[in-house]
């Protein structure tokens, strides 16, 4: 594939071209990680970060999906419109993708990289425009997008020192951005279901339109985790829920939702895990368990600024 596809240059081109990846002989995630690769130019460890997965399971996706290019003698042509529709989600997958590398890079000395994310905005609003695809969930990524990016000048102090959501400036936040967001929110009702963006894109909207932290409603924002949840049962959304359990109900009861979590064990390198129970432990005033949780959420990240916010709570006074 990647002799056919000029990787430096990501154009419109590049969108047929992720059409083109998305083969029915495929399945969804080698057809996503395939336009990652080939199209984004991810490595195969930005890659199994994104699906919160090991390298080698990439690795014998990527494999697979181009032995099968190969064997079903994939044609590089735009497929019929009817195709087109089949396609557009597995197309919009990789470009939330894309979207959430740049919002938190893997091992880029910039937490955050503002020509992905705006690359990901850029394809998107296309495919808003394209009357020949099924375009509801694609405005609901648009907000999702538009709401997420809005924060991005609030996200690190002078010294480039990761700020979080109750620390932020939100005179900082881009109020252009969050109208833009709120457009392609309503737009994205006009379609007949609901997808994990149009939730995610409501769970974003409830933070943008909270005048402070203390001003978050919590209580929408599970609501808006229950139905996430069950239309798609994942341990990373568990984690969130659990998060926003915490702010409702207090830290034990979030360890608690946390522990509960049916295959937790597949969390096990994901180092949001133990960075969120150290932070939770910390609240209980459990600093020596804190800090193990703290120090082993350094070793699974490859981000050197995630490494230094998570340093930074181990030396934090008691």
């Amino acid at each position: 594939v990647k002799e056919m596809v000029n990787t430096n240059t990501i154009d419109d081109d590049q969108l047929r071209m992720m059409f083109v990846c998305c083969h029915p002989s495929l399945s969804t995630e080698a057809q996503v990680s395939l336009i990652l690769k080939t199209l984004c130019g991810f490595s195969v460890t930005e890659i199994a970060k994104a699906f919160v997965t090991g390298y080698d399971t990439i690795e014998k996706r990527l494999y697979r999906a181009r032995q099968a290019f190969r064997e079903n003698n994939v044609q590089f042509e735009l497929p019929s419109a009817a195709d087109l529709d089949n396609r557009v989600e597995a197309v919009l997958m990789a470009i939330y993708l894309l979207f959430n590398e740049g919002y938190n890079s893997t091992n880029h000395e910039d937490l955050i990289r503002n020509d992905l994310m705006n690359e990901a905005m850029r394809m998107c609003e296309l495919i808003c425009r394209n009357e020949k695809v099924n375009h509801a969930n694609a405005h609901a990524l648009m907000a999702l997008m538009c709401f997420t990016a809005s924060r991005n000048d609030a996200r690190l102090d002078k010294e480039g020192n990761i700020l979080l959501l109750k620390q932020q400036d939100r005179s900082k936040w881009n109020r252009a951005l969050i109208e833009t967001g709120v457009f392609h929110l309503e737009e994205s009702a006009a379609g007949e279901t609901i997808s994990k963006y149009h939730i995610e894109a409501g769970i974003a909207y409830e933070h943008a339109q909270a005048r402070d932290y203390q001003h978050t409603n919590w209580n929408n924002i599970l609501h808006c985790y229950n139905l996430l949840y069950r239309l798609y049962p994942t341990p990373v959304i568990a984690l969130n829920r659990a998060i926003v359990i915490s702010e409702l109900s207090g830290a034990a009861a979030g360890i608690s939702a946390i522990e509960n979590i049916p295959q937790l064990s597949s969390l096990k390198n994901y180092y949001l895990l133990p960075a969120i129970l150290g932070e939770l432990h910390w609240q209980l005033k459990q600093y020596d368990k804190a800090k193990t949780y703290f120090e082993e959420a350094i070793t699974l990240t490859q981000s050197a600024i995630e490494k230094k916010l998570l340093q930074q709570k181990i030396s934090q006074p008691v």
